[in-house]
């Protein structure tokens, strides 16, 4: 006959007590079924483990399979609330990659009420380009990606989250901040444009030409704001990007043409299921970015 653990469970918990009927309690068994199980693992030992049958007495073999009950049922215990709460969600490592604005704007509230049901589990955030998330993501280094749409993902599973709408920024004494009025393609073609990572998903063809000619280019937003702030050219960035830094003297005006606008995606790997910590707070990534298009709405 094999040890079982629920053998050495019974045997440390009537060792601890003193005596059958209290132990039998503690595990919701009679007092018979607790006296069998220790003649079980008795008769499998070859020697008494108490002194008499009162059973307040460790014999010398006793004590030693105490110790060593105690820890075993200590180790075993924490590893069973482990699993449980891995699989509950109540523990763990979520690693998240994702790029600046939503960092700003989405992750904090998600994060919050995340925490709010789920405060043992260790999120770790890195904001970063969306080439960056995508190579993060292939080299499993994080476990969700929030991404510009248009970049090369490979294999990976792509869910839409929210769309962002880009606009031109120039200085606040530039002519073109003069009116806040949708900018046409037509507008730019006097003013020296600063390409950067983000401009580059814009796909229409009036654009294209402005993109191409243009000779500087930045792929650091501050780089690229250094840039529109000491007077070398204006630039196109989504709007979410700007809000976030609440610069007076930086001017965002929307663009006229309604297709210019940024897609962005949670992107995860295909063939690794996520955990339960990471499914929970996807979860609640969606409600925040659809909390945000209502707030939005609702302000407009």
């Amino acid at each position: 006959m094999a040890l079982k653990i629920e053998m050495l469970r019974c045997f440390a918990t009537v060792a601890r007590h003193g005596n059958l009927s209290d132990a039998a309690g503690v595990l919701g068994r009679t007092p018979s079924a607790v006296s069998m199980m220790l003649k079980q693992l008795q008769d499998h030992l070859g020697e008494p483990l108490f002194e008499t049958d009162r059973k307040n007495k460790l014999t010398a073999l006793g004590q030693f399979v105490f110790e060593q009950a105690d820890h075993e049922l200590r180790q075993f215990d924490n590893t069973v609330h482990a699993i449980e709460g891995y699989a509950r969600a109540k523990h763990g490592r979520v690693r998240v990659a994702t790029v600046p604005s939503v960092a700003g704007t989405i992750l904090p509230q998600a994060i919050s009420n995340f925490l709010n049901e789920f405060p043992l589990v260790h999120i770790e955030v890195r904001d970063m380009d969306s080439a960056s998330v995508l190579r993060e993501l292939s080299r499993d280094r994080v476990d969700i990606g929030i991404a510009s749409a248009g970049v090369s993902a490979g294999a990976l599973h792509r869910q839409d989250l929210m769309s962002d709408a880009f606009g031109l920024v120039c200085r606040a004494d530039d002519p073109l901040a003069a009116t806040r009025d949708p900018v046409c393609w037509e507008e730019l073609g006097s003013h020296r444009f600063i390409a950067n990572d983000l401009s580059r998903l814009i796909v229409s063809p009036a654009f294209h030409e402005i993109h191409a000619r243009a000779t500087l280019s930045a792929q650091n937003v501050t780089s690229l704001l250094a840039m529109v702030r000491a007077g070398l050219g204006v630039t196109i960035l989504p709007e979410m990007t700007v809000r976030l830094l609440r610069a007076p003297d930086i001017i965002f005006r929307p663009l006229a043409e309604a297709s210019t606008e940024r897609l962005i995606q949670v992107l995860k790997k295909s063939d690794k299921p996520a955990s339960p910590a990471a499914r929970e707070l996807e979860r609640e990534i969606f409600a925040a970015a659809a909390a945000l298009r209502a707030a939005e709405r609702a302000g407009t």
